[in-house]
């Protein structure tokens, strides 16, 4: 027990029993001759017992041979494997497995309030999560154990500990910081227990995609300014004989560019061009500031477009409802960061099997007479090539 509890309550079997992996062991045969060992194929026979089909999908045996092949290319192992109807079936009930237990802990949770104790809150939902995993294939339960504690210590702990002492209250509060100087700073605002992000994606998705819409906007701009900047800054570009690439140095520029124009301005007979006329100095100087200035117009748009927000979701917190708060909280909260840290537990599940097969497939796929034979067909051109240099 205190080994455990000094493993701040860690149960990955690892930790507490000294597991070497089993050495790698390479095939002689198979780098000379090619195919994949049997033997390597048959150590994940833990996948084979689940998706009995699936091996025959990947590799073609020879019943009188050690070796194999496998049927598809490696870049589309993860397809064949992921396509396959039993992998699909397999995730599709591990869905329904842990969707019952998140139902089950979210009807728990949703009728806890002030006085609850969170310790025996997480001691129902990690029973039930051991229990729910237990017997599953290729589902490691203390792993998914792990998940949740590991969540629980980060941030689900202190939301339980605010619930117990005020209830399921959204309460935001101002953030106060000391300068310097000793004076306090509005820094803005914040609520612990519901996030903004989580009001912003339920009730100002709307408002949200416009600011998103307007940093893609600017990103665009930031873009094309990096091309001008890049195409004029070379020996002969128009940048270079500035200190800097900014605005001030650039408008510096410009004037003397139009002053230097005027000055040189005589009457002549209009010039001849042939072909796509080449953009004169002022044109790409003045590019440059147009590019600065929408770029400027952006910033401020995205500012004052975050500011209205930021006082929507000021004014929004206090209207918030009980249940709207236990949907924000249970929901868009802990069940969904508990089932993304849990779904990309059976995605690395799955992942193994394929950078296994990958591994195996890249270790044997060129036979020592093939690169045999590539290393002939370079010496043989390198060869030519200094035959024709006289040597």
């Amino acid at each position: 027990v205190n080994e455990i509890e000094k493993n701040e309550y860690n149960l990955n079997i690892p930790r507490y029993i000294d597991s070497q992996e089993t050495e790698d062991i390479q095939d002689i045969h198979a780098h000379l001759n090619g195919g994949i060992p049997n033997a390597d194929i048959d150590a994940l026979s833990k996948f084979w017992k689940q998706f009995p089909s699936l091996k025959s999908a990947l590799f073609k045996t020879d019943k009188k041979s050690k070796y194999s092949e496998l049927k598809v290319q490696t870049d589309m192992i993860k397809d064949a494997i992921f396509e396959h109807p039993e992998f699909k079936t397999f995730i599709k009930d591990y869905d329904t497995i842990f969707e019952k237990w998140k139902n089950e802990s979210a009807k728990y949770l949703k009728v806890i309030d002030k006085g609850n104790k969170p310790k025996e809150l997480i001691q129902i939902l990690s029973e039930n999560i051991l229990k729910k995993h237990s017997g599953i294939a290729l589902v490691d339960k203390y792993d998914m154990f792990q998940h949740l504690m590991t969540y629980w210590n980060e941030s689900m702990q202190d939301d339980c500990y605010l619930i117990s002492h005020d209830g399921w209250k959204a309460e935001a509060y101002r953030i106060i910081a000391e300068n310097k100087a000793k004076k306090q700073i509005d820094k803005g605002w914040t609520c612990d227990l519901v996030p903004k992000y989580l009001v912003v994606t339920r009730y100002f998705s709307a408002e949200k995609q416009d600011i998103s819409d307007l940093e893609t906007e600017k990103e665009s701009l930031a873009d094309e300014l990096v091309e001008v900047e890049e195409e004029h800054s070379g020996e002969d570009g128009y940048f270079a004989e500035l200190e800097k690439i900014n605005k001030n140095e650039v408008t510096k520029r410009l004037k003397l560019v139009k002053i230097e124009n005027d000055n040189l301005a005589i009457a002549a007979e209009p010039e001849v061009t042939y072909g796509d006329k080449k953009p004169d100095e002022k044109e790409i100087l003045q590019q440059y500031l147009d590019l600065t200035k929408q770029s400027a117009d952006y910033n401020k748009k995205i500012k004052d477009a975050e500011k209205d927000l930021d006082d929507k979701l000021y004014e929004k917190y206090p209207e918030l409802t009980e249940k709207e708060v236990k949907t924000l909280v249970l929901d868009d909260k802990w069940m969904q960061n508990i089932e993304t840290s849990i779904k990309n537990e059976i995605e690395h599940i799955s992942q193994r099997l394929t950078n296994r097969i990958k591994e195996l497939s890249e270790r044997y796929d060129t036979p020592l007479h093939e690169i045999e034979k590539e290393v002939s067909e370079f010496e043989l051109t390198v060869k030519k090539h200094l035959k024709k240099m006289g040597l």
